[in-house]
C-alpha cells in the first residue's frame, strides 16, 4: 500500500497513468479540472490529484487501484468512514422515497431536533449544502445582528472560497489585506482580516486596529 505521502508526493508518477489521463480530460471540461479549490494539488508538489474510484472504512482506492489510508474523511463529512453498512442502508431507504424535493420535509425537521439535542450551545440549526456556504451564511448573520462589517481569520486555516474569507493579511495591518484570488474585490478584501493562528496578541491587534479604522469587528472564524 503507498504511504500516505503518496497522495503529495509524485515520486512514481507511471503508478498514478490513469489519475493522470483523467486530469487531461477533466481540463477540457472543468475549469483547473477540479470542482474545488481544494482538491487541486500544484500547490503541493503534484501536477494533478489522484482520482479516486472508491472507499471502504478507513481506505480508499484510487483509479490505478493504488490504496491509501483516508486522512480526510471528505473533510471531516465522513466520521463513520466510506460505505458503513448503517449508513448506506440509510441512504438506499431515504432514495426509494425521492432524491430531493425542494420544499420541507419530515426528515429535516427530526435531524434538526437530534443536533440541537446533541450540542447544547445549539439552540437552532440550519442545514447548508457545504462549508462555504455555511460561513458565508454566518458571516451574513453576524453582520445583521452587530452591525458591524469586519471579520477576522487565520493565516493558514480554509473557511470557503466565498469572497469574504479569500483575502490575505499582509504583514498582519488591517489596511493591507489583499484579495488572494482574481475576482475578488479590493474592497470586500479590505474587510477582512488575518491573524495568526494560536497568537491572541494578533486578535487583539487586529481588532484594535479595525476598530480604529472605523471597522469593528463582526465576526471570527477560526
Amino acid at each position: 500500500m503507498p504511504d500516505a505521502t503518496a497522495t503529495t508526493t509524485p515520486d512514481a508518477p507511471a503508478t498514478t497513468a490513469a489519475s493522470a489521463e483523467l486530469f487531461a480530460r477533466a481540463t477540457r471540461v472543468t475549469p483547473g479540472g477540479v470542482n474545488s479549490p481544494v482538491r487541486a494539488m500544484r500547490s503541493v508538489g503534484r501536477d494533478y490529484p489522484v482520482f479516486i474510484e472508491r472507499g471502504a472504512g478507513s481506505r480508499i482506492w484510487d483509479a490505478d487501484s493504488n490504496e491509501y489510508v483516508d486522512w480526510v474523511q471528505s473533510w471531516g463529512a465522513l466520521p463513520l468512514g466510506h460505505c458503513d453498512p448503517a449508513v448506506v442502508a440509510a441512504i438506499r431507504a431515504a432514495a426509494d422515497t425521492g432524491t430531493s424535493f425542494g420544499a420541507p420535509t419530515r426528515a429535516e425537521v427530526e435531524l434538526a431536533e437530534l443536533v440541537v439535542d446533541a450540542v447544547p450551545c445549539a439552540d437552532e440549526v440550519r442545514f447548508c449544502s457545504s462549508g462555504t456556504e455555511a460561513t458565508m451564511s454566518a458571516l451574513r448573520v453576524a453582520r445583521a445582528a452587530t452591525g458591524r462589517d469586519a471579520v477576522i481569520t487565520f493565516s493558514g486555516n480554509y473557511h470557503g472560497h466565498a469572497d469574504p474569507f479569500l483575502a490575505t493579511g499582509g504583514s498582519g495591518l488591517a489596511t493591507l489585506s489583499i484579495p488572494s484570488s482574481p475576482g475578488v474585490p479590493a474592497a470586500t478584501a479590505e474587510l477582512t482580516l488575518q491573524a495568526r493562528y494560536n497568537d491572541l496578541d494578533s486578535v487583539r491587534d487586529l481588532a484594535v486596529a479595525s476598530t480604529a479604522a472605523g471597522h469593528p469587528i463582526a465576526a471570527i472564524f477560526i
